[in-house]
């Protein structure tokens, strides 16, 4: 059994390594895992002077790990089904959860890695990172988090990464402003806590606001606690419907 799994996580360090050398110096990385929340955060920046600056940077990193983390991974099944190379995948000795996990890894890898540039920007322009710990934490929890939820976007059985992308696209958009990123939690009408306690982003940005202000909404507990959850939740279904659509691709 012991034996097996590690058999398991030796190809899903091979698929892990081979994401990273093909996929992941594609344009639609650049366009909407870095430059989307750069121009967002201009945007309000230009619009929000009255706001602290340790505001907008802890929406900075919320968007720039949303964005980096699902940049690559909703697009991967399709790509690999036009290329003809998920076919030779899938009769290899490896299991969905296995291929997932690889894509799971090396998106993880590169959201973390650029998530680290609006925190230095942040530095920069003096932002003091009051509990470091909670929000390297919390950048590596969410990272997981969102790299499977770009996998459970890849689950619709279509070849067109054009498609994944559309859905992809039309579920990150509103995360990001029903987030608590442009207005706090706490500041919302009723029917928006509601509706913004629905979104993992909430209690990522809820835990950059305590990591760079020193204020939150929820509890730190609750913070981790729903990201977990939203990240097994993802993990669960992204496993359950590749296995049921994987036959539709190849």
């Amino acid at each position: 059994m012991f034996q097996e799994t590690l058999d398991q996580l030796k190809r899903s360090l091979g698929i892990m390594k081979k994401d990273i050398r093909i996929y992941y110096l594609k344009g639609p990385v650049i366009i909407f895992g870095v430059l989307i929340p750069l121009f967002l955060f201009l945007a309000f920046l230009t619009g929000s002077r009255n706001l602290p600056i340790e505001f907008l940077v802890s929406g900075l990193i919320s968007m720039t790990i949303l964005f980096t983390a699902t940049s690559v991974s909703p697009v991967i099944m399709p790509w690999e089904a036009q290329m003809n190379t998920l076919e030779r995948l899938a009769s290899c000795p490896v299991s969905i959860s296995t291929i997932l996990m690889g894509d799971m890894m090396a998106s993880f890898i590169f959201g973390v890695g650029v998530t680290s540039v609006p925190v230095a920007i942040g530095l920069i322009l003096g932002v003091g990172v009051i509990h470091p710990f909670v929000l390297a934490m919390g950048i590596f929890v969410a990272a997981v988090c969102f790299s499977f939820l770009g996998l459970l976007m890849s689950t619709i059985p279509t070849n067109a990464p054009s498609n994944v992308m559309m859905l992809s696209t039309m579920v990150k958009f509103p995360l990001v402003f029903i987030s608590g990123i442009f207005i706090p939690v706490e500041n919302m009408p009723y029917w928006g806590k509601v509706v913004a306690s629905l979104s993992p982003l909430t209690y990522f940005t809820d835990l950059t606001r305590y990591s760079l202000q020193g204020s939150h909404h929820y509890p730190l507990t609750v913070d981790f606690a729903v990201l977990l959850l939203f990240t097994v939740l993802f993990f669960y279904l992204a496993v359950k419907l590749h296995k049921k659509t994987l036959p539709m691709r190849i």
